[in-house]
């Protein structure tokens, strides 16, 4: 082409006139134009190493680097790369054809069409670089081939009418100059820029540089730094990786004050050829919100913020950051929905995650332990919803006993062997339930605490895949072990008294020796039917208050060996009044480490109590 040769036409499509349409609806967040126009830019410059690793070019004196530019009274943005740059006859094929794709002509000239051999091409060099028209009313392209021929300029406008005539360019390359439209101001605002470039290209592989002209910072050592890190994290070897890098890498990503409980690093190849990080976050509270946060990357460059199809929804509390270069760049969640890839990602996920917890219980049990309390309910949760999930970590499940140690359910059964076979004895409340943990406590019958709402089900589900062992409420079941030597007498009298002052006459008495002669009865409720009380009021059908919605199977057991029951049952021969005063004493003391009084029980329980002080 002579210097003043220009030469003129129209953008060729293959079917029909789209710019509209692309102006409008290419993408459903305009945002991403940037994306792709940087993502254009690395591929460049990729392109070029990977010639260079092929021996068809020598090695160029320029650092590779993309560079962004805001002019705002220009009213333009600009993406400038030292890649591989285009001859005016490539710019032909590959700009004015819209979605003819240069990546892919690329690869099938240099490459075989194995996923390794496309690895690092981020996309096709077609309708990505056309986003730039949804904020652009004019945009230039100025570039030079690596082949030294000359340079060349191309301009069109939101019609589609362009012009390519000689341009003015000495390094090879490629110029992308954004005339931003009226309307679509805000992407002639630093921040703005800014904040898409931090979203989209933090970890792209090319040093990108952000300049405004009007743009200042204080802090002059990083001025002139990348805006993204190269190399991240999930891209190293997890032996080369430390700690403090995991702890540094969750809180920039994700704006995290915290360090998270752990990190579960993955570097899955063939078949599935995907790598990443996912965090189990800190937890303050069971009432805060759990909801995770997936980033979705293909070979670096963001996809989507959180994307759900991709990660099991037991464990949706997780946030990590997933690079899948298998999935296409502009995947959509239908997409992710039906793809078989998705579901056999999700399952090496579950894999992974499962692998971590057994691998801190074995090989790092204090500092699991630490953690336990704050995972605790969302291990239990996935093993609920996935038996194989539980298969996995079922050695590496944890109990939480009342003396403060951690035990697994296999030890605890091994150790529990001659007290009590095949049976957890649990507690659900160590205050409410004290003097029940107190008494097994004594004859070393170790009582694990199960305080979460979720305790309910998942002991439930204990017991549904371990039939031989029964999970047991400490006050729901007198231990052998804690009755004492020979047999207790029935007495009808003290009986038929604690019918009448509980105001149940189908109330069950037992009378029982026990070991703890300081205790005269507990209340025992029946395993099964407090079971069903509690799934009523988690489903609101109690309406959540103190007593039952439906009655319980309930045995008031006596301590024969009490001497306060020894003083009752002569009590009631003599003074059947006091008597019942003193058992009702003893029924509502029992009633308390079961549940609240209700205000007519609590309103008798204080007056009889004042009534006994002054009569003492």
């Amino acid at each position: 082409m002579s210097e003043n040769e220009i030469k003129k036409g129209g953008i060729s499509v293959e079917s029909e006139h789209i710019f509209p349409i692309i102006k409008k609806w290419l993408y459903s967040e305009k945002d991403i134009f940037l994306r792709e126009i940087v993502s254009n830019a690395t591929d460049a410059i990729t392109k070029l190493k990977r010639l260079q690793s092929l021996g068809q070019i020598g090695e160029f004196d320029s650092e590779y680097k993309i560079s962004v530019t805001l002019d705002k009274e220009a009213k333009t943005l600009t993406v400038s790369d030292n890649g591989i740059g285009m001859t005016e006859d490539e710019l032909s094929r590959y700009i004015c054809q819209i979605a003819l794709s240069g990546a892919l002509e690329f690869i099938q000239k240099y490459e075989d069409q194995s996923t390794s051999a496309q690895n690092g091409i981020i996309g096709h060099f077609g309708l990505g670089f056309y986003s730039s028209f949804m904020v652009s009313d004019t945009v230039e392209v100025i570039t030079k081939s690596y082949t030294g021929t000359p340079a060349v300029k191309w301009v069109c406008n939101g019609e589609g009418e362009y012009e390519i005539f000689p341009g003015e360019r000495e390094e090879k390359g490629t110029t992308v100059i954004m005339h931003i439209s009226e309307g679509e101001e805000e992407y002639l605002d630093s921040s703005k820029i800014r904040s898409m470039l931090d979203k989209y290209c933090a970890f792209m592989p090319v040093p990108i540089y952000f300049e405004d002209g009007e743009e200042k910072t204080e802090d002059k050592e990083n001025a002139d730094a990348p805006i993204n890190e190269v190399e991240p994290l999930w891209l190293k070897n997890p032996s080369d990786c430390k700690p403090e890098e995991y702890n540094e890498f969750y809180k920039k990503v994700f704006g995290d004050y915290r360090d998270p409980l752990f990190y579960v690093h993955i570097n899955a190849d063939y078949p599935l050829n995907f790598k990443g990080i996912l965090f189990f976050p800190r937890i303050n509270n069971e009432f805060e919100s759990v909801e995770g946060q997936v980033k979705l990357y293909y070979n670096q460059v963001f996809v989507a913020d959180n994307i759900k199809e991709i990660i099991p929804e037991y464990l949706l509390m997780l946030k990590g950051v997933l690079d899948c270069p298998e999935l296409p760049l502009n995947v959509s969640r239908s997409y992710l929905q039906n793809n078989t890839y998705t579901a056999k990602v999700s399952a090496h996920i579950v894999k992974k995650v499962a692998d971590k917890l057994n691998g801190l219980c074995i090989n790092e049990r204090g500092e699991y332990e630490k953690v336990w309390n704050d995972i605790r309910t969302f291990v239990e949760y996935a093993c609920m919803r996935d038996r194989k999930f539980y298969d996995r970590v079922s050695s590496s499940l944890l109990l939480h006993l009342t003396d403060g140690s951690y035990i697994t359910p296999k030890q605890y059964l091994e150790d529990a062997k001659e007290l009590h076979e095949n049976t957890v004895y649990y507690a659900t409340d160590a205050s409410l339930q004290a003097r029940y943990i107190s008494m097994f406590d004594s004859q070393g019958i170790k009582v694990a605490l199960f305080e979460k709402l979720i305790d309910t089900q998942f002991i439930s589900m204990l017991e549904s895949y371990e039939p031989t062992v029964k999970y047991i409420r400490v006050d729901a079941d007198i231990a052998k072990a804690l009755k004492g030597e020979g047999e207790s007498e029935k007495n009808e009298k003290l009986e038929e008294i604690f019918k009448e002052v509980s105001g149940n006459a189908e109330l069950k008495v037992s009378f029982e020796k026990l070991k703890d002669e300081t205790v005269p009865a507990i209340l025992n409720v029946s395993e099964q039917s407090r079971r069903m009380e509690e799934m009523m009021k988690l489903y609101s059908m109690s309406g959540g208050g103190s007593a039952p919605v439906f009655p319980l199977e309930m045995t008031m057991v006596i301590n024969a060996s009490s001497s306060l029951i020894i003083q009752l049952t002569k009590m009631a021969e003599s003074d059947e009044a006091k008597a019942k005063k003193i058992a009702k004493q003893i029924f509502y003391l029992s009633l308390i480490s079961q549940r609240n009084l209700t205000a007519d029980e609590m309103k008798d329980f204080l007056s009889d109590s004042f009534d006994i002080l002054e009569n003492l």
